[in-house]
């Protein structure tokens, strides 16, 4: 199994772009592994790309940041095989 700063940089380096949906799930595991608990306001209606990416995040709260590492080596594993 590969480690949680190896599944990143696979997934930086993704020779497709993943859909919108499936970059939220990158990046809110993402945030939750790295950062914790969302930890700023959320974004202002009108700026639905912020908005998404917080709620993203947002959905994680609670988790522990090595729960989230997990799942985020998981999430790039299911992934792989269609973009790497």
């Amino acid at each position: 199994m590969v480690s949680f700063e190896e599944a990143c940089e696979l997934a930086k380096n993704f020779t497709k772009k993943p859909s919108d949906s499936e970059f939220l799930e990158f990046y809110g595991l993402f945030k939750q592994a790295t950062v914790g608990d969302v930890n700023v306001d959320k974004p202002g209606i009108l700026d639905l790309k912020k908005k998404a990416m917080w709620e993203a995040w947002s959905a994680h709260k609670g988790l522990s940041q090595e729960a989230a590492k997990e799942a985020y080596i998981k999430v790039y594993e299911k992934y792989a095989p269609t973009y790497a």
